[in-house]
């Protein structure tokens, strides 16, 4: 099982609105069949870090993952979610104990940003320049 959780917060001036609409649209993303598990809502952790929201997928292995990144919801979702988020900080974990699991990961996003090369600058837009993998 490859985790991904994003905490995140929104951009200054995000309405009530476009909040709701930003997290419709994590939870399409979150409900593609790739996905064996998922949740979105409020962050718990220390407000002191500036995060107000968390988005957790559970997808069953790199094959489903690639699926997932791929998935016409989750590329298009993206549009609507990425230009609200002001802050991003992304979590993978797995119980695959594969030493080659990081890199395998790395390098399906950076097909995606070859193959999506508008969607990879939209990302590098909210993350400081580097690609958050699982994104």
């Amino acid at each position: 099982m490859i985790v991904n959780i994003l905490r995140f917060s929104f951009r200054s001036g995000t309405t009530e609105e476009e909040k709701a609409e930003v997290l419709e649209a994590m939870r399409r993303t979150a409900s593609v069949e790739s996905v064996s598990f998922s949740t979105v809502g409020q962050d718990l952790g220390d407000p002191a870090e500036g995060y107000t929201h968390a988005y957790c997928v559970g997808i069953a292995d790199l094959e489903a993952l690639e699926r997932y990144m791929h998935d016409p919801v989750h590329i298009e979702g993206d549009y609507t979610i990425i230009p609200r988020v002001e802050r991003l900080a992304p979590a993978r974990l797995s119980d695959d104990l594969d030493p080659e699991l990081a890199g395998k990961v790395m390098a399906l996003h950076l097909k995606k940003v070859e193959t999506y090369p508008e969607w990879g600058r939209l990302v590098e837009s909210v993350s400081g320049g580097r690609i958050p993998s699982g994104a």
